[in-house]
């Protein structure tokens, strides 16, 4: 059986503060202000202040982060990352 089958993707957002993340296959890069994670669903970032990493259940593909979270967003691919920062980076020089 696919590992993609066997986790379902969901998140859980409490309060803007406590973030929960299911079907997580791996944590790409992450900091106090952004998360790069790798779900069954495609990339996603997370960002926000004084983000950390409560619980990581690598088993079981479930992360919990906490701190404040101001987006979430997906993306088909990590090529499309740095194309996007070196746009706004272009924008904002």
């Amino acid at each position: 059986m696919d590992k993609d089958t066997i986790y379902n993707h969901s998140i859980t957002l409490n309060e803007r503060k406590n973030l929960v993340i299911s079907g997580v296959k791996k944590i790409d890069s992450f900091d106090n202000e952004e998360f790069l994670l790798e779900t069954n669903m495609g990339y996603i970032i997370i960002k926000g202040k004084e983000l950390e990493i409560v619980k990581l259940d690598t088993y079981q593909g479930n992360v919990s982060i906490k701190g404040i979270v101001n987006s979430l967003n997906y993306m088909e691919d990590t090529k499309q990352k740095s194309k996007e920062e070196s746009l706004l980076s272009k924008l904002f020089k």
